[in-house]
C-alpha cells in the first residue's frame, strides 16, 4: 500500500485513517481487537482517537478508547509500527478541558498512561480554546515535544481566523507549527472546508485528515429511507442527510460504484483521497466486511469523469 507523507511531517501514513471513537463505543474490547488486527494486516498504519472517546456513552467516563489500543499495542507488541494520533481540550469533566499550559501538560500524561506509550506521533487540539493565548497552547506543545511525549501537533475544529493566527504565531516565535488539520470533510460536507480552509492547508502544507468521512454513514447507501434509521446507533442522525441532494449524492455514488464494481463507501472515500488537500480520511468499521471497504478504497482510482459526476452531484452545502 502507498504511504502519503503527512504534512511536512516525517510520519509516513496509510491513505485511510481508522477512527477510533467506536471503540469502547459500538465496539467491545474483543471486537476492537479483531478490527485493528484485520487494519493493520491489510498494511494501513495509521490511528486517530481522543481523550474524550467514548465519554457520551453512560457509565464512560472517556479514555475508554485509548485504553483498548493501548492495550492491544502492548499486546501485540506494535508499537512502532503504529502512527498513533490523540487529541485534548474536549470536555472530560469537573472543569478538565481546554488548551492552558497547566491543563495540557497534565492531560498528555494521562494519555500516554492510558496509551501504554511514551509518546504519541500526533498530539492534536480537539477544540479551540479562546479564553487561552495561542502562544501559551504552542509553547505547552513545545515542551512536550522538547521532552520527547509528542512528535507533531495538529488542530481540529478551529475556526479559520485561529488556525491563521496560530500557524503565523508559530512563525513569529519559533514555536512548534501545526502540521495536520481535522475538518468535518465529505462528499455532503463540502462548502465549510473547501470555502474556508482548503487554500490554507494548501498553502501551509497541512495533512488534512478529516472526519465524518462517510457522513456517519450516510454514503455507503445503507440509509436510503427512514425506514433504515434502525439500522444502527447513528441512525437517528441520518434526516439531516435524506433530502433532495443527499439522495441524489447516493445515486452518483451507486452509479461510479457499479463501473469499478466496488462499494459506495468505497468510493465516497476514494473522492476524498484523490483531492489534492486531503491525506488521509477519517473512517470507522465495526466489522471485517466493512473493513474491505477501507481497502479498496485506498488502492480505487477514480477518472476524472467519475470525480466530476460525484463533484456535480454534491454541488451545493
Amino acid at each position: 500500500m502507498d504511504k502519503r507523507k503527512l504534512g511536512n511531517t516525517d510520519l509516513l501514513v496509510s491513505p485511510v485513517t481508522f477512527g477510533g471513537n467506536v471503540f469502547g463505543w459500538t465496539l467491545d474490547e474483543a471486537k476492537s481487537f479483531e478490527i485493528l488486527d484485520g487494519f493493520f494486516a491489510a498494511e494501513f498504519n495509521f490511528i486517530d482517537t481522543a481523550d474524550v472517546y467514548s465519554r457520551w456513552v453512560p457509565e464512560n467516563s472517556g479514555g475508554e478508547s485509548e485504553k483498548i489500543i493501548g492495550k492491544w499495542m502492548k499486546l501485540r507488541k506494535n508499537r512502532n509500527k503504529v502512527i498513533l494520533a490523540t487529541k485534548v481540550g474536549s470536555d472530560m469533566g469537573d472543569g478538565k478541558k481546554g488548551l492552558s499550559k497547566k491543563y495540557i501538560t497534565a492531560a498528555i500524561d494521562a494519555s500516554l498512561s492510558r496509551l501504554q506509550t511514551d509518546y504519541v506521533d500526533l498530539y492534536q487540539s480537539h477544540y479551540d480554546d479562546p479564553e487561552t493565548p495561542v502562544e501559551e497552547t504552542l509553547e505547552a506543545y513545545d515542551q512536550l515535544i522538547r521532552a520527547g511525549k509528542v512528535r507533531w501537533i495538529g488542530a481540529s475544529n478551529f475556526s479559520a481566523e485561529r488556525l491563521k493566527e496560530s500557524l503565523e504565531t508559530s512563525q513569529r516565535l519559533s514555536l512548534p507549527k501545526y502540521q495536520t488539520f481535522q475538518p468535518e470533510y465529505n462528499l455532503y460536507k463540502r462548502q465549510g472546508f473547501e470555502k474556508e480552509f482548503e487554500k490554507i492547508c494548501l498553502d501551509n502544507h497541512l495533512g488534512v485528515i478529516g472526519y465524518f468521512s462517510l457522513a456517519s454513514g450516510f454514503l455507503t447507501g445503507k440509509y436510503r429511507s427512514e425506514a433504515d434509521f434502525s439500522k444502527s446507533a447513528r441512525g437517528g442522525g441520518m434526516k439531516d442527510y435524506m433530502n433532495e441532494r443527499g439522495l441524489r449524492i447516493i445515486k452518483a455514488l451507486d452509479e461510479v460504484s457499479e463501473q469499478y464494481n466496488s462499494s459506495p463507501a468505497s468510493v465516497a472515500l476514494a473522492w476524498l483521497i484523490a483531492r489534492p488537500s486531503v491525506t488521509a480520511p477519517i473512517a470507522s468499521v465495526t466489522s471485517l466486511i466493512q473493513l474491505e471497504d477501507l481497502t479498496k478504497a485506498a488502492s480505487l482510482k477514480l477518472d476524472v469523469e467519475d470525480i466530476s459526476i460525484l463533484d456535480e452531484a454534491s454541488e451545493g452545502e
